[in-house]
């Protein structure tokens, strides 16, 4: 069964806060019903927004489609988004999100998630979820470049 708590959250924190500062990003730790542990992004030196939209926009393309608008903030893939960064080009962001639930997941630390999942059974078991959020609904991811272009 999924557990995570407020001691688990605290052995995990500094390898998460040095992937946040090794890459420019400024975001918030967090717990959510016991089960979840939450990274919220909320600015950064990593254009994450423009990069999702520009994969949307690849994605529409390769299927005659029409993109749709990614908005100013996003709930990540976290077993897909660094595929999907690789895959336009945008290796940089491909890596931050690799180490960043690398460091969720406690790699190298004495606490690490498992799992055991075995979906043709229905049959689910992992130590913890994770939870990355880019930006909220009401308070939109910044992106840093973008702030210092409007200051010029």
């Amino acid at each position: 069964m999924a557990y995570m708590n407020q001691e688990k959250k605290k052995v995990l924190a500094p390898a998460i806060k040095a992937v946040l500062k090794k890459y420019g990003m400024k975001g918030t730790i967090g717990v959510r019903h016991h089960s979840s542990l939450v990274v919220n992004i909320k600015s950064g030196d990593l254009d994450l927004i423009g990069s999702a939209q520009r994969y949307n926009d690849y994605r529409a393309q390769m299927r005659g489609e029409t993109p749709y608008q990614v908005g100013k903030y996003l709930q990540v893939n976290q077993f897909h988004a660094a595929k999907w960064s690789r895959e336009i080009g945008d290796e940089e962001i491909a890596n931050f999100y690799d180490e960043l639930v690398d460091a969720m997941n406690g790699r190298g630390a004495s606490v690490q998630n498992h799992n055991n999942s075995d979906i043709m059974t229905d049959y689910f078991d992992v130590g913890w979820y994770l939870d990355i959020n880019v930006g909220d609904w009401d308070k939109p991811y910044v992106y840093n470049e973008e702030e210092m272009l409007e200051a010029a």
